[in-house]
């Protein structure tokens, strides 16, 4: 078959002017997730045909748009038929066959590019449309659910209309038509499983959700042939803060949040320079519903002229996926699929932007002592969520770190890390944490006796996150951060306050421990840090601090560091017992592994022979009855 052919006197037949098989079963097959998404595509098509009007009208009123100008939906359910239509700039009979009969152009694109040098002066308004529908194919998702398209359209300011038609597999036709007004109609002969598409309140749920905020009225005619507006046509974002109420914020918060609660702070900002964009964001003021764990991404909305892309341009890092809210913008290049999105400069560009919009609102609030308890009401449901950040962002964690906040040792509220290094000890080296499954065990853990003798503060930790954040971080104003089952040696360095007690030797009992602990230990040492408990495990000083290597182990995950040390705290009366026994040359190899155990519980660990360890406790109370 020739490019062309005349099938009679009114209808020719064209093919296509490019690979349309292939690409076509990448429309319908590949490009697009979702089959709903043909109907964003078609009303997208139809409300730049509206703006291309609108704006033509301004310097040619032989263009004029409707006043009653619309997107009018019709499903045809006798017919299986569903007829998008609308009053727009519409398309001569050469439009036709250069925008539809060749895949990957785009009518709108060529206009839009003809406007590229067409930006006002610096003051005046800005007169050129929002166009949307810049992607080429999205018309041909259309196929997705109809087996035969058929478009008649009529080019504002003239008198003649034309229809083109194809089953999608490699040609179409075009032919004279009737048309009253200028415009222009597609009508959807529906495949067999796409009946759904003749629902009204099917339609009416698809526009909301992918079409809310276009400008231009969107109608569905439903059975009975009663018309209902199915979209509010207002992009809140894109107004001005003085002519939005605070109800109205609050109504459009829970519309993309899905949650409940009042927003805890509100974004709402223009971008304006090389990249261009609206942004209107919210952080909230309880947790959701569904844990912030459950999906890890942010699902912030996309929006490209007022039509909603996606939630799933990931424009804020996960450890601020809380944020809710809208980033539009008429800068940004896609391709050809809309929800398929691959980054490009420019959105790159925006995340950076957006990212840094909402992290300088949080150091604002978090410096603000008068609402000091007001941060602290946010930070307790979302802290753990910000120390995501300091793991995973290289780049950001000099500025989450100053927006944590801990529990301590000396403090009844919350503290920040620049307070803790204001209170350290002149010779105190390092910034001290303990990680413990819950804070109130972390208070009671021996691990903090030696440090509490010497006066020396310990930040408790007990988020999910802690044991992984801390390595990252390092240091907080050149102190380095440590753990108190790696800080060991510290301790000699740090006076104890009072009278140190004098140490007794148990130079027997330790080498008898480490002879009978040989394969669980890496070694055993008499230490000053102990004051209360007779025995505490230490990092070997290689590798993670106990926390992590007990997450790791849970896991069955290897780490490297090799196994513990047991300290023991030769004034405590079990250990002077057992050293009495030693220096006897008793055997003690099943109090060794007692005290072991003992140490392991008081960690928050399971003993390594639980049955063994309960027997062991049982002999030990009847032996005292």
């Amino acid at each position: 078959m020739s490019e062309t052919d005349t099938v009679n006197a009114n209808v020719e037949r064209h093919e296509f002017g490019a690979e349309v098989g292939r690409l076509l079963d990448l429309v319908v097959h590949a490009l697009y997730s979702d089959r709903e998404i043909f109907l964003r595509e078609l009303v997208a098509n139809s409300a730049d045909a509206t703006d291309r009007r609108r704006f033509e009208a301004l310097t040619n009123e032989a263009v004029a748009l409707p006043a009653d100008a619309k997107i009018l939906i019709r499903p045809d359910k006798a017919a299986k038929t569903l007829t998008i239509s609308d009053t727009g700039i519409g398309m001569s009979k050469d439009d036709l066959a250069r925008n539809l009969g060749t895949i990957a152009r785009s009518g709108t694109r060529a206009f839009s590019q003809s406007l590229g040098d067409a930006k006002p002066a610096e003051g005046s308004e800005d007169q050129r449309p929002s166009l949307i529908g810049q992607f080429g194919v999205g018309f041909y998702s259309a196929f997705m659910v109809a087996d035969r398209v058929t478009v008649t359209s009529r080019q504002a300011g003239t008198d003649e209309a034309w229809t083109w038609d194809s089953d999608g597999k490699g040609s179409y036709t075009i032919e004279r038509a009737e048309r009253e007004q200028a415009g222009t109609s597609i009508v959807l002969h529906l495949k067999d499983d796409a009946d759904e598409y003749l629902e009204s309140y099917r339609l009416d749920h698809v526009v909301k959700k992918w079409a809310d905020n276009i400008a231009v009225p969107i109608v569905i005619v439903d059975d009975e042939g009663k018309e209902e507006a199915a979209n509010k046509g207002t992009a809140l974002w894109r107004k001005s803060k003085s002519e939005i109420t605070e109800e109205q914020y609050k109504e459009f918060y829970r519309t993309v949040s899905h949650n409940f609660d009042e927003p805890w702070a509100t974004l709402h900002w223009r971008a304006e320079g090389a990249l261009e964009f609206s942004g209107l964001l919210f952080l909230p003021s309880m947790k959701p519903f569904m844990p912030v764990e459950d999906d890890r991404r942010s699902k912030v909305r996309l929006h490209v002229r007022r039509m909603f892309i996606t939630d799933e341009a990931e424009l804020l890092p996960n450890w601020l996926r809380f944020v809710s809210g809208v980033v539009d913008t008429d800068d940004l290049p896609l391709n050809v699929s809309r929800e398929m999105l691959q980054s490009t400069p420019a959105l790159q560009k925006i995340r950076r932007a957006v990212t840094t919009r909402v992290v300088n609102e949080l150091t604002n609030r978090s410096k603000n002592a008068e609402k000091a308890d007001d941060y602290i009401t946010f930070y307790e449901n979302f802290g753990p969520v910000l120390k995501e950040g300091i793991y995973e962002d290289f780049e950001r964690r000099s500025e989450i770190a100053p927006l944590l906040r801990f529990r301590s040792t000396t403090q009844e509220g919350w503290t920040t890390l620049a307070d803790y290094v204001s209170r350290m000890k002149p010779e105190q080296e390092a910034i001290y944490y303990l990680v413990a499954d819950d804070a109130e065990a972390a208070k009671k853990s021996p691990q903090l006796e030696g440090f509490g003798a010497r006066g020396v503060e310990v930040l408790l930790l007990s988020d999910h996150v802690d044991a992984f954040w801390p390595e990252q971080l390092a240091k907080f104003e050149d102190k380095p951060l440590r753990s108190v089952t790696q800080a060991s040696a510290d301790l000699a360095k740090l006076k104890t306050e009072g009278d140190a007690p004098e140490t007794p030797q148990a130079d027997k009992l330790v080498a008898a421990l480490k002879l009978a602990l040989d394969k669980d230990v890496s070694d055993v040492r008499i230490t000053d840090r102990l004051v209360d408990s007779a025995v505490v495990l230490a990092s070997s000083g290689m590798g993670p601090d106990l926390q992590m290597q007990r997450l790791m182990r849970r896991a069955g995950r290897s780490f490297g560091g090799g196994s513990p040390v047991l300290e023991i705290n030769p004034r405590h009366p079990l250990i002077q017992s057992l050293s009495a026994k030693a220096e006897a040359d008793q055997d003690i190899s099943e109090s060794a592994g007692t005290l072991l155990d003992l140490a392991r519980i008081q960690d928050g660990d399971s003993p390594r022979d639980p049955v063994a360890f309960a027997r062991a406790v049982a002999a030990a109370l009847a032996g005292t009855a």
